[in-house]
């Protein structure tokens, strides 16, 4: 059984037990979290479709840390006029695990 969810403006295809990467939530580390934006359910071969979202469908989750990605450097430059710039970003994520999965009924 897996899931397409929309999880702070993205889309990610969850199953139970699955650990993922999503852009940085306001909630606590340990804490449980809802997402109620399913978009399709694949239950053994059964796919339910939303239009554009399921209702009555929820993902839960756990918050297991906050952290940084790995540095992404940004090279400008343009040539012959001595312009160069460098520089980096980090994005904030938190890692999370899907718990359950609770298609409509």
């Amino acid at each position: 059984m897996y899931a397409i969810v929309e999880i702070a403006g993205q889309q990610f295809k969850v199953e139970k037990d699955n650990k993922i990467f999503v852009h940085r939530l306001n909630a606590e580390e340990g804490s449980k979290i809802d997402f109620e934006n399913v978009l399709l359910i694949d239950n053994d071969g059964k796919i339910n479709v939303g239009t554009p979202s399921l209702s009555g469908a929820k993902v839960s989750a756990t918050v297991l840390n906050h952290l940084k990605g790995k540095k992404v450097l940004v090279f400008k430059k343009k040539r012959r006029k001595g312009y160069q710039k460098l520089n980096g970003h980090r994005q904030c994520l938190t890692y999370i695990q899907i718990d359950k999965i609770v298609s409509k009924k």
